[in-house]
């Protein structure tokens, strides 16, 4: 048996993408070599690695078993092309996931010193809700993620595959417009929160999943008015007096500073911890542990 390295990149881009139709274009081959490319590799390990249903292909439990042992392969394949290079700077291609607070508020920031300290510069950030960025994690899309969210509780995040260590902490906060009724007070028992309509993120996300456990089990009667997918688009409508926001303190700052939001404060511990994520069978390159033993060490500048 000879398994191609180009048999593994088909079988990883299909495994991602679900269809040979958006495999073919992410590797800019024809259809039919993908699909030759997957029947070849799937004749010569003697077993089918996807379920065939309708036009997708969803990986089986083969094929997920194969899927960590083609990402380490294809990564360290690339490595053997840079093993003799004698210059000591890091090399390769490092793709982060970060959830919304985290990629927008933090991200940029880390980058920009891991750049500076590190020399390297070849890397990929996408920005989603923290289940998306696991999603991905499992998929093998990312090599590392950043999340906020229940991270001590990972069967709500969908898998026990997952190394999650503690990273930085934050604390939420409700605002409100700043002609609000609950605006001409300095603090508020959670009473006074009771019959408010909320704007919140959607589900999955890490500030919504800390409402849902921190905030809502101590109201009887809360109301969404909006549920939204960016923390922007959620300090608009709390500006505009459309309902409550949760969010992070951090993210809050700025509207808080332009006087576009007022803080309502609360008797009740805020506080989230921010996770550091990666498969546990995701091989640890040179780059990926270089990243992750200088992203545990790091701390934003004031």
């Amino acid at each position: 048996m000879s398994v191609s390295l180009r048999q593994l990149q088909v079988f990883v881009a299909v495994a991602q993408e679900k269809t040979i139709t958006a495999a073919s274009a992410l590797l800019y081959l024809s259809k039919p070599a993908v699909s030759m490319a997957i029947t070849e590799l799937e004749k010569q390990i003697g077993h089918n690695l996807f379920e065939r249903i309708n036009n997708r292909l969803l990986i089986n439990d083969h094929g997920r078993r194969l899927l960590p042992l083609a990402d380490e392969l294809l990564t360290r394949s690339d490595e053997i092309i840079k093993v003799l290079d004698t210059t000591g700077e890091l090399s390769g291609h490092l793709r982060i996931g970060a959830s919304d607070t985290i990629g927008n508020q933090l991200v940029p920031f880390l980058l920009r010193d891991f750049r500076n300290q590190s020399n390297h510069i070849d890397q990929e950030l996408v920005i989603s809700n923290s289940q998306v960025v696991i999603d991905k994690l499992m998929a093998f899309e990312l090599d590392i993620g950043l999340i906020e969210g229940q991270g001590e509780n990972k069967h709500l995040l969908g898998s026990d595959d997952l190394v999650m260590t503690p990273w930085l902490s934050d604390e939420m906060c409700i605002a409100c417009a700043i002609d609000h009724p609950l605006s001409k007070r300095n603090s508020h028992s959670l009473f006074d929160l009771e019959s408010h309509p909320w704007v919140l993120r959607e589900i999955g996300s890490g500030t919504r999943e800390h409402f849902l456990s921190r905030m809502a089990p101590r109201l009887d009667n809360w109301t969404i008015a909006f549920e939204l997918r960016t923390t922007e688009a959620i300090i608009n409508c709390a500006a505009a007096g459309l309902g409550l926001a949760y969010l992070s303190k951090l993210a809050a700052r700025h509207a808080v500073a332009n006087n576009r939001l007022k803080l309502i404060e609360v008797p009740l511990d805020l506080r989230r911890q921010y996770w550091l994520v990666r498969h546990k069978d995701k091989h640890l390159s040179p780059l990926l542990n270089r990243f992750i033993s200088f992203s545990a060490q790091w701390q934003i500048s004031d």
